[in-house]
């Protein structure tokens, strides 16, 4: 490897208790977590939170395919929202969790924002394991930075992709710390070490990929 950022990133993950790994592109993301990483699991059960990255590797359709695996859907498009909520709490009683991070610090943090929390709550409690799929593009250097990204960057543009979303930050491009009902700024997570050690998978992907 050399770049000293991404070595850097990688090693302080590791420190913080986090299982990382590197790859260059998205599929070479899904081959690592088809033939590294989900064989050292037992899981039978699977859900996500959004994240364009984690989609972006073909992971989802794979399962999908797969009869031994049962995947918790709780993004379908024909569910009302009583639905989609009652299948978020679901599952975070998975095996395996999936997602994407909003920002990684060179300190082997993760920050993440939520509008409902169904995905931070994913990342911190319930799912038996998780693994996180991140861009470099996302790395940091610090909290301060992580958070003005996602104030600035990541907020924004995942408002944007909402249809029918309608947030001050959508035209101005910034956090707007506004009181529209659609706000998706509502609740932070930082994840300084992953506990129990190696309960959290994070694989940085040398692209440029998410919000």
């Amino acid at each position: 490897m050399d770049d000293p950022l991404i070595e850097s990133t990688l090693k302080a993950l590791k420190r913080n208790n986090f299982n990382a790994y590197f790859v260059q592109t998205a599929q070479e993301a899904g081959q690592l977590f088809f033939e590294q990483i989900l064989p050292e699991l037992e899981a039978k059960t699977f859900s996500w939170g959004d994240s364009m990255t984690m989609k972006a590797t073909g992971i989802l359709e794979v399962l999908e395919k797969d009869p031994e695996k049962i995947l918790i859907r709780p993004f379908a498009p024909e569910y009302s929202q009583t639905q989609k909520i009652y299948w978020r709490k679901q599952a975070l009683l998975c095996d395996l969790f999936l997602t994407g991070s909003n920002a990684v610090t060179q300190k082997g943090q993760l920050v993440n924002l939520d509008m409902i929390g169904n995905r931070i709550g994913g990342i911190n409690f319930g799912p038996g394991n998780v693994v996180i799929f991140v861009g470099t593009n996302k790395i940091v250097p610090d909290l301060e930075a992580a958070m003005q990204r996602v104030r600035t960057i990541a907020a924004p543009r995942n408002a944007a992709r909402h249809e029918g979303f309608r947030t001050p930050c959508i035209k101005t491009g910034s956090c707007m710390d506004c009181q529209s009902p659609d706000r998706i700024c509502n609740s932070w997570l930082i994840t300084e070490k992953s506990y129990p050690k190696g309960r959290i998978s994070v694989v940085l992907i040398n692209q440029e990929l998410g919000l």
